[in-house]
């Protein structure tokens, strides 16, 4: 059975499976904006935020990941990660135009490893889809949001109230 997701109603086939809280949090091979190697294991092992977005150039993924970067001030002990198939060097654009530095980029461009592993890749767009994933500090899912909308928001307010509790 394929997963899918919508751009303005329009049904987009899902890559990969739908994760649950309590399942692990799979590995990834992505890179950061300076084109280091990323993996889970390199964003830590504490409760850590992954902010999917399908592009940074938009309004509703520049909104969402300001405001990550704003709420990420504010929990030091939580690391928030924005992930999109963004080249690097946009990312990096990205957040020097807007001073965003709270919130560490992942490019899932060069592998797509990200949104095959946890489900969130748009297949024939070669995007991602909206999704939010709160990780604890054992790897282990503790908050999964599928935004059924690409266009629209994610619950910003139940995934930080999870971050926090998690943080405590």
């Amino acid at each position: 059975m394929s997963r899918t997701t919508a751009f303005k109603g329009m049904p987009l086939e899902l890559t990969g499976p739908e994760l649950k809280v309590g399942d692990k949090a799979p590995d990834f091979k992505a890179v950061d904006k300076g084109l280091q190697p990323l993996s889970l294991a390199s964003t830590g092992d504490g409760v850590r935020v992954f902010s999917v977005v399908p592009s940074l150039d938009t309004p509703v993924c520049d909104m969402q990941t300001k405001k990550f970067n704003d709420e990420a001030a504010k929990l030091p002990s939580v690391g928030f990660y924005t992930i999109s198939v963004d080249l690097p060097f946009a990312q990096n654009r990205w957040c020097n135009s807007f001073g965003v530095d709270n919130v560490k980029m992942i490019s899932d461009h060069k592998f797509a490893s990200f949104g095959e592993n946890y489900g969130t890749l748009i297949k024939d767009w070669r995007v991602e889809s909206r999704a939010i994933f709160v990780v604890d500090k054992d790897n282990t899912l503790q908050y999964v949001e599928y935004v059924p909308e690409v266009a629209e928001h994610p619950n910003y307010d139940a995934a930080l109230g999870i971050a926090k509790k998690l943080a405590e």
